[in-house]
């Protein structure tokens, strides 16, 4: 049996509509839910990028984050924000040293730093060029009018020189097929058509999109944007929502509404593809986000330390299996990001080389239950969340500032109450956090 896992960055599960979003357009995404098993309670082991995507690779937590050795030479650097150990076996090593044919195509800027070795176990590996901050082409000559025309007078200077890398490296866009996601799920169905007969493979299509900046064609934002004339907020400050005012507000709300749009478009152009080249019918298909992005909901944008809401936790997860295994069905297990790699494995009959922390998702697909998760725990940077049945908690890792929400009453998390609770608070610390990390938070 083949695999292929899809990653897209920065997509929430609240704009889905599979997961009950009855305005956003993503027929594709639906499309695919009612052939999968989906998740309805998923999150990312750790956020943000790197992080979950070293759980991905490896089925090994990321968090508490004990490992963490600062890197020169990145300007963003979180928690965890490092290459895979290599002490730790990937996935793909597995899979290739089974005979797997092993392939990555991606466009997420930061697995391709010099420091980093996200391709390890990949025998064919690619990385698209452009995204973000990757400094692909000179920013100086970008004109200010264009720069302008795409940030708020709000946005701080690292935003606005986000805007100008990302103009430099996209000049030469004409049609559609220029744009990111065009371009990486082409490559992905390229490789569909030339995948070698008799030989099993693993394909790994790593999406940067939906993460900003947010420029989609036009075509995609008109239906969720009527009349604005001003500028274009493609990017979000990483903080408080007080520096964009409410029109302009409702316009990033588009534009990033409009990006999932155009994500799901080709993500649907490369399910025509595998089947039309028979691969529905032998390969196991994984979508799955690594975290969301806040748009002004508890008062905060982008992706903050500290806004551990729904809107950056909550993500999406499908598991299609060619035989239609689990097909239209929903499971509510706490499941994440570092399950990927034993899931994988499990459903192709492969052991791995070492225990991994995460759990065997497949046997979901079989009608049995994987091991029992009563809770669940992540990080992010000197963060810490937890969330049972009842309750979701998160505060700094030495439990002061702690939020404290009844999911029962209260799903979105709208309604402090931990100040009326603290004894539910340093329960869920002590007994939640403090036993998954192995005892005492490092300092971060």
């Amino acid at each position: 049996m083949n695999v292929i896992l899809v990653i897209l960055d920065s997509l929430r599960k609240d704009h889905i509509g599979a997961y009950g979003n009855d305005r956003i357009q993503t027929p594709n995404l639906d499309a695919l839910a009612q052939e999968s098993l989906r998740f309805t309670r998923a999150y990312p082991e750790s956020l943000p990028t790197l992080c979950a995507r070293r759980a991905i690779h490896t089925g090994m937590r990321t968090w508490p984050f004990r490992d963490f050795v600062r890197l020169p030479g990145e300007t963003f650097q979180p928690a965890g924000w490092q290459p895979i150990p290599e002490v730790q076996t990937t996935l793909s090593e597995t899979l290739f040293a089974s005979g797997y044919s092993t392939a990555l195509f991606a466009d997420t800027q930061p697995m391709f730093h010099p420091s980093m070795n996200f391709q390890r176990g990949f025998a064919v590996f690619e990385w698209m060029r452009g995204q973000e901050r990757d400094r692909f082409r000179p920013k100086l000559g970008v004109p200010e009018e264009q720069i302008r025309q795409r940030t708020v007078p709000g946005n701080d200077a690292n935003m606005v020189d986000k805007v100008r890398q990302h103009l430099a490296n996209t000049q030469d866009r004409r049609t559609e097929e220029d744009w990111f996601a065009p371009r990486l799920f082409t490559r992905g169905m390229d490789y569909l058509e030339h995948a070698e007969a008799g030989q099993p493979f693993f394909l790994v299509i790593d999406s940067f999109d939906p993460h900003e900046p947010w420029d989609p064609p036009e075509k995609y934002v008109e239906s969720y944007s009527e009349g604005y004339e001003g500028r274009d907020p493609t990017v979000p400050n990483y903080g408080t929502s007080d520096w964009i005012d409410e029109v302009e507000l409702q316009r990033m709300k588009a534009l990033y509404a409009g990006e999932v749009t155009m994500v799901d478009r080709w993500f649907g152009h490369f399910l025509d593809k595998m089947e039309s080249t028979g691969r529905m019918e032998d390969t196991l298909l994984l979508v799955l986000a690594d975290h969301g992005v806040a748009l002004g909901e508890h008062g905060y944008t982008g992706k903050p330390f500290g806004a551990l809401w729904p809107e950056l936790t909550d993500i999406p997860f499908f598991i299609r299996h060619p035989e239609g295994k689990g097909a239209g069905q929903t499971s509510d297990y706490f499941a994440s990001t570092h399950d990927m790699a034993p899931t994988i494995l499990g459903a192709v009959g492969l052991l791995p080389f070492e225990q991994m922390d995460g759990e065997y998702l497949n046997v979901l697909l079989e009608g049995s239950e994987p091991g029992p998760r009563s809770h669940f725990t992540l990080g992010y940077n000197e963060y810490v969340w937890t969330r049972d049945e009842k309750y979701a908690m998160f505060s700094v890792n030495d439990r002061s500032d702690p939020r404290l929400y009844d999911l029962r009453s209260d799903p979105d998390m709208n309604h402090d109450i931990a100040g009326d609770n603290p004894g539910i608070v340093k329960r869920m610390f002590d007994d939640y956090i403090l036993k998954d990390a192995g005892g005492s938070l490092p300092r971060v």
